[in-house]
């Protein structure tokens, strides 16, 4: 199967007077996805970590792990028209950020949670504006660990990793629910199987055992390049069919989060971050 690269989805697409915020944009996905934005003739801002010059895109510091950073961050902008919620992290060793949260439901989740509070107003200025929530297809409906989400017992890396990809998708569902009064729609999307610095915390010999990557370092045949994987979250950016809906291989999926989970992790989300329940 050959898969559209970002470019070809945008190909016609005039983006020009819109503002983007591409979270981790500046490697792997985030990069395609920024860089293809731009080509569109959007203004892109690539939120990231560690800030490293790319021509064509405003670089902007954010680690999502600090929410008083994401609020400094969030208030820079008088208008967001298209959200990329894609940075992440996976199957680290237990780390913990901010007040003892476990760092990927934290980074993945929490931090795209209270970014999207603070660039609320901006949002509903923006002109029918997209928030894309980039998850999982290989662990869509991973359980949530409701009593203790922070792994302060029984910490894996995979069922931590399956929990945030698992709230993304709830977190995009609930936010769509809530955003339509407002005109700002949100998804979800699976990339597809791409290698790309998110494998950093992963050993070859897991790779392999995976079938990820053989003896040579090269990708399985059924991976996607960076290109290709960055496909799914700017046609769902700009095609109305994907409000709402989890989305991949550039077209919506059968798969629908729990609405009731939905509005218990938002409300769990708010609890943790002290932030609003509604969006207003």
């Amino acid at each position: 199967m050959t898969h559209p690269t970002a470019d070809d989805v945008l190909r016609g697409v005039d983006l020009t007077g819109r503002t983007a915020i591409v979270t981790g944009g500046t490697s792997g996905l985030g990069l395609e996805t920024s860089l293809a934005l731009a080509r569109a003739g959007a203004t892109v801002v690539a939120a990231t970590r560690n800030p490293v010059a790319v021509p064509g895109l405003a670089v902007a510091r954010l680690d999502l792990a600090d929410l008083d950073q994401v609020r400094d961050f969030a208030a820079g902008f008088d208008t967001v028209d298209i959200l990329i919620a894609n940075a992440g992290i996976m199957a680290c060793p237990l780390t913990r950020v901010g007040p003892g949260w476990e760092a990927q439901f934290a980074v993945n989740h929490l931090g795209h949670f209270a970014l999207v509070h603070h660039l609320w107003p901006a949002l509903w200025r923006g002109r029918d504006a997209r928030v894309v929530v980039v998850s999982s297809n290989a662990v869509p409906d991973a359980p949530i660990r409701w009593d203790d989400p922070h792994f302060t017992t029984g910490y894996d890396k995979w069922q931590a990793y399956g929990q945030s990809k698992a709230a993304n998708a709830l977190f995009a569902a609930h936010l769509d629910v809530l955003g339509q009064a407002a005109g700002v729609r949100a998804s979800s999307t699976h990339p597809g199987a791409i290698l790309t610095p998110l494998q950093r915390h992963l050993t070859r010999d897991e790779m392999l055992a995976a079938g990820w990557i053989d003896e040579a370092g090269q990708a399985a045949p059924y991976f996607k390049t960076p290109a290709q994987g960055a496909a799914t979250q700017v046609w769902a950016a700009t095609n109305e069919a994907a409000a709402g809906r989890h989305c991949n291989d550039c077209a919506v999926t059968p798969f629908r989060p729990s609405p009731a989970d939905a509005v218990r992790l938002w409300e769990l989300s708010a609890a943790m971050t002290g932030l609003s329940y509604a969006l207003k």
